[in-house]
């Protein structure tokens, strides 16, 4: 990071620090949910289907947040669209501690979802617009490891209420907890400055349907359909892995809740490693070549980890190649997206190739819960992930290849058409 971190200007690092805090404290707040899902069970006597699908709503949410928010970032500008954001995100997380009863909590994933899906989109095509060419994808992977700090965060927050409360106050004093640190962010990124290349966006004033479907024009329609696949194999597999690992792990393997942080901790870290590789190899060898090697490593490691009669010393020394490799693919989705799409309808693009995925692979924590009902958690785990990252493998064979790419200042919007333009 050092090298290309010191070439950086005051903009690119005061917006490099903004995104890096963010994405971690909103990785805290989403982590949380796996971690309570045992309370959770508990406290509203719900199934794992039940609890499945408190997760994939937040998913469906965010898929949604992330195509308004990554719109509205095109027309009004990236760190306003943020400020919004965030100022949802957090709002959400702390209500959900206050929940009497699963629709209640049902409801509140929702709403929170839609932050989150936001947050993501509106901070990538920011960052991804800062950073100079040669270095965005080290930028935006580094920014994207920062996940693994909030989910290192979120282990040990879990550790400690759960050790000294009982669990049905613990999970809520989880939740009560997210508040703080999301709104210390908000005000944080009030002073990221707007980048050149969206104010001179700004001044094309199309309407909000128009910047909305702008991705669907022929020029780009290509790009949006393959990177919504893409979307829908990167999610579904961290979805279908991370959901359910916690539980997985202390109701299969029979790990204490400090035995389960003893192996989260190890994935996490190689999660944060993996990261900071993939923007690596991926500004040297490519972003397509990059995201191969990746994907395919997770499909091995996956199977092996829940497959494969491993023991508990097995499957911790295990667990850092399979936090390592599952890191790969998301930490180049936002240098690859970015660059697929002209600046008119950039965020936009980003924020929906992103989260398309979430719509389809919300459903993938409600399958993992049903299908462990028949085979067993740690193969509803294992089957799911595999095929979810070969989906990755298809849609990157199907890509041109993006790095290095130069953005214009400025770019076309959406043309409107006669009827729009009549009234």
């Amino acid at each position: 990071m050092s090298n290309w971190y010191q070439e950086s200007s005051a903009p690119e690092r005061k917006t490099f620090w903004a995104c890096f805090m963010g994405w971690a404290l909103d990785a805290l707040d989403v982590q949380m949910f796996s971690l309570a899902i045992p309370a959770l069970i508990a406290a509203f006597a719900i199934s794992k289907t039940e609890a499945g699908l408190l997760g994939s709503v937040t998913l469906f949410a965010g898929a949604f947040g992330g195509w308004i928010a990554g719109a509205l970032a095109d027309r009004y500008g990236r760190v306003k669209a943020l400020q919004i954001t965030i100022l949802w995100f957090a709002l959400a997380t702390f209500a959900c501690a206050f929940a009497q009863s699963y629709s209640q909590l049902l409801i509140l994933k929702t709403i929170q979802g839609i932050g989150f899906g936001g947050e993501w989109a509106a901070g990538a095509v920011l960052m991804a617009e800062v950073i100079r060419p040669q270095h965005r994808g080290k930028a935006l992977a580094t920014v994207q490891s920062t996940w693994a700090v909030g989910w290192g965060a979120a282990v040990i927050l879990a550790t400690v209420l759960f050790s000294h409360l009982s669990a049905d106050i613990a999970w809520r004093a989880m939740f009560a907890a997210g508040l703080v640190p999301a709104l210390l962010i908000f005000y944080v990124r009030r002073g990221v400055p707007e980048p050149a290349r969206a104010i001179a966006t700004a001044a094309q004033q199309a309407s909000p349907l128009q910047t909305l479907f702008g991705i669907f024009k022929p020029d780009v329609l290509r790009a949006t359909m393959i990177g919504g696949l893409f979307g829908v194999g990167a999610h579904g597999g961290y979805a279908a892995l991370t959901t359910f690992l916690p539980t997985f792990l202390r109701e299969e393997r029979k790990l204490s809740v400090l035995g389960s942080g003893g192996y989260l901790a190890v994935i996490i870290v190689a999660f944060f490693c993996g990261c900071v590789a993939s923007g690596i190899l991926s500004d040297r060898i490519g972003r397509r070549a990059n995201v191969a090697v990746f994907a395919s490593a997770c499909v091995l490691t996956v199977l092996v980890y829940v497959f494969a009669p491993l023991t508990n010393a097995q499957m911790l020394v295990l667990g850092f190649p399979l936090g390592f490799f599952s890191a790969g693919i998301p930490a180049s989705m936002a240098a690859l997206f970015s660059e697929l799409y002209p600046a008119g309808v950039r965020g936009t693009g980003v924020g929906f190739c992103y989260n398309f995925g979430r719509i389809v692979s919300a459903g993938f924590p409600i399958l993992v819960g049903y299908l462990s009902q028949h085979l067993g958690l740690g193969a509803a785990i294992g089957l799911d992930a595999a095929f979810a990252y070969s989906l990755v493998l298809v849609a990157v064979l199907l890509l041109p290849e993006t790095r290095g790419k130069t953005f214009s200042d400025t770019a076309p919007l959406p043309t409107p058409t006669p009827n729009l333009a009549a009234n």
